[in-house]
């Protein structure tokens, strides 16, 4: 493919190199990315990308379907099996995309619903204030603890029996610690709401068996198919019966037109992935990953906050070493260190540079790094606070990390490097 490329349009194929070696050479720690294998990559590149599938399965608007609708078939079915869920949609082209059809689905514009905070983890598709989820409905934000940094359902319960959600959203997308899906049912139950769940940040973690499952305690659960769950980018709907008709029928004609099969046949293969007893240890993994790394985060005096983590992030709050997120994160980009500056509970700074680093794991597990790697990442990353403009110890570091991605490359079967 990239030969082909370098033939046709050199530029791109520079870039695209570059963009290979640099994930190759960093210690990518952004929760949301992670890389897939090269069979989801062929899948994603193959002729499908040519095909038109307006509709669903047997019934699509354009001829030429016969391995179309086999093609979804599959990554539907395989849906259902690896999370238990009664039907699945596997078109939406993004998260966001998904959480808006299932909001359209189940609730008309104007009524409320009540999601996680953005500051306090949340997603902007929550239905924060600059989102049009934020606009075409009524919106209630819950928040955090300040306390513990924990989900407080008690108030939550508060908030719910106040407002009375048509929907209320479980899920988060900065939120370190296992999430209670039972209680929100009940919560949802007992106002008369639907209970959504976004597990887009854990649905790897939800197959591997290393977090409880949204599936059994919501009405519907969206995800996106890459991040923990090593898939290509796009979304997911998992629902139970009864909201299957009102579900495609928001996704396909209410939100968009044809669904890209090449992302839906990738989607299938990362999905036979995850079934995987492999898959399952790497998902364990992922959370050992994360739970050393945080403790020594802790040990060389960061604020994490709730005090750790459950899963596969970390969220730092700086405020206590008088540090900002964007400058430290640059910082440690320059040193191969790939982290995204966050908000964290409270914060009073601006969202382009605010109070927090989110970290987490799912990457360099990919890699085969465990807890001693792990140790080692917390150790530069202290070491980069603690000399955030000194370019002589960014730059050390910067040659050590280099020296781990070396001995620990990306694995073949995940993603193929052209060598010069």
């Amino acid at each position: 493919m990239l030969t082909a490329i370098e033939k046709t349009d050199k530029k791109m194929f520079e870039l695209i190199r570059g963009e290979q070696a640099r994930q190759a050479g960093s210690i990518r720690l952004i929760p949301s990315e992670n890389y897939v294998s090269v069979a989801v990559m062929e899948a994603t590149g193959s002729c499908l990308t040519n095909k038109y599938a307006e509709g669903y399965p047997t019934k699509r608007y354009y001829e030429g379907q016969q391995f179309t609708d086999q093609i979804e078939t599959l990554a539907c079915e395989r849906a259902m099996a690896l999370f238990g869920a009664d039907g699945a949609n596997v078109q939406s082209h993004s998260g966001s995309e998904a959480n808006l059809a299932v909001y359209a689905a189940l609730a008309e514009p104007g009524e409320t619903i009540m999601g996680l905070s953005l500051p306090f983890g949340g997603h902007l598709t929550h239905g924060w204030k600059v989102s049009y989820t934020g606009k075409f409905f009524k919106s209630v934000q819950y928040e955090l603890d300040p306390s513990t940094g924990l989900l407080d359902y008690d108030q939550i319960e508060k908030l719910a029996r106040e407002h009375r959600p048509k929907i209320l959203i479980s899920g988060s997308s900065a939120y370190p610690r296992e999430i209670d899906f039972s209680q929100f049912d009940r919560i949802a139950k007992s106002v008369g709401a639907y209970h959504v769940s976004d597990m887009a940040h854990i649905a790897g973690l939800v197959a591997g068996g290393v977090h409880r499952s949204p599936v059994p305690w919501s009405d519907v659960v969206t995800t996106t198919t890459h991040k923990t769950l090593r898939g290509p980018r796009g979304g997911m709907i998992l629902f139970q019966d009864q909201h299957a008709k009102a579900i495609n029928k928001s996704v396909f004609p209410g939100l968009q037109g044809g669904p890209h099969m090449h992302t839906i046949s990738g989607v299938a293969v990362a999905l036979k992935e995850a079934a995987t007893e492999d898959f399952k240890a790497y998902a364990r993994q992922v959370v050992l990953n994360a739970k050393r790394m945080a403790a020594k985060l802790m040990e060389y005096g960061f604020d994490l906050v709730s005090g750790g983590t459950d899963n596969h992030l970390m969220l730092i709050d700086l405020r206590g070493k008088g540090l900002s997120g964007k400058p430290l994160a640059k910082a440690l980009d320059r040193a191969h260190i790939e982290c995204n500056y966050n908000s964290v509970p409270g914060d009073t700074a601006p969202p382009f540079n605010p109070s927090g680093l989110r970290l987490g794991t799912p990457a360099m597990t990919t890699r085969g790094m465990k807890e001693p790697q792990a140790e080692q990442v917390a150790a530069w990353i202290a070491a980069i606070a603690e000399n955030p403009e000194n370019e002589s110890v960014i730059e050390k570091v910067g040659r050590e990390v280099t020296a781990l991605c070396k001995a620990f490359p990306v694995p073949e079967v995940f993603v193929r490097i052209r060598e010069d």
